[in-house]
């Protein structure tokens, strides 16, 4: 870990230029610019709100905090893990030349992911206080979650960079798991209604525990268990060091595919 904030400040200006191209790319020619950012998700919100009320939120309070909590996690992590994906391959011309750490451009897309994160959080915040949620200092626990995700998308991201080398159809494949993640993160419907086994299960997917903390924070106005702690700090810790390991053992190899 030491090394690598040593590298990280020794090529600070390249990641900040990283972090800036990335931005620059994603909104380039867009009239609203970094507004896409907000927009986006809310209307995914709207839409979501619309046809899944009738079905899902009829008895449910702070229904509109449900759905959007449930998307704000779901957005963060599929932008981080997808441009992490292309991470390597689309600045592959830049480090066949120069020698640089290649998971400085991992680095640079969560980082922008983090920063869209951010903005989508402050409207967050807003419907939250629209929606009559009580604020408290218990919202500052919400700085764990955060941490974790970022670590966890870190992690998947460097799985999914260094197979992505190797195996182009890495591409589909996630596509697919992540519509599937979609539907089994009960980001529009509660788990309430299935048997407590089936509640248990959900707890495999590590997308939905996230989402879960927020909604126990926010809406709830609960802390988690110790227990539940220790389940985020699993998911974050766990795929970090599986996805250091993968990319340190194929590292030596990226050159020679592409």
């Amino acid at each position: 870990m030491k090394q690598i904030v040593e590298k990280c400040k020794k090529y600070q200006f390249l990641f900040e230029e990283l972090v800036k191209r990335d931005f620059k790319e994603k909104y380039k020619r867009s009239i609203l610019g970094m507004g896409w950012s907000i927009l986006s998700p809310l209307l995914t919100l709207l839409v979501m709100k619309l046809i899944f009320t009738k079905f899902f939120g009829k008895d449910m309070p702070h229904y509109t905090t449900y759905l959007f909590s449930g998307n704000l996690v779901l957005a963060y992590y599929k932008e981080s893990t997808k441009n992490g994906m292309s991470s390597l391959v689309n600045n592959a011309k830049i480090f066949t030349k120069i020698n640089v750490p290649k998971y400085m451009f991992l680095l640079s897309k969560n980082v922008s992911a983090l920063v869209n994160f951010g903005l989508t959080l402050v409207v967050y915040f807003l419907f939250c206080a629209l929606d009559g949620i009580h604020f408290g200092f218990r919202m500052l626990l919400l700085i764990y979650p955060i941490v974790g995700l970022l670590m966890m998308n870190i992690g998947i991201g460097l799985i999914l960079s260094a197979l992505f080398v190797f195996f182009r159809d890495i591409r589909y494949l996630y596509e697919v798991f992540l519509t599937l993640i979609t539907y089994v993160s009960a980001v529009f419907y509660s788990v309430d209604k299935f048997s407590k086994t089936g509640q248990r299960m959900f707890l495999f997917n590590p997308v939905y525990v996230f989402i879960k903390y927020f909604r126990c924070i926010v809406i709830d106005g609960k802390i988690p268990s110790l227990e539940y702690h220790a389940l985020c700090a699993f998911y974050a810790l766990i795929f970090l060091i599986i996805g250091g390991f993968v990319y340190k053992k194929l590292n030596h190899q990226f050159l020679y595919y592409l």
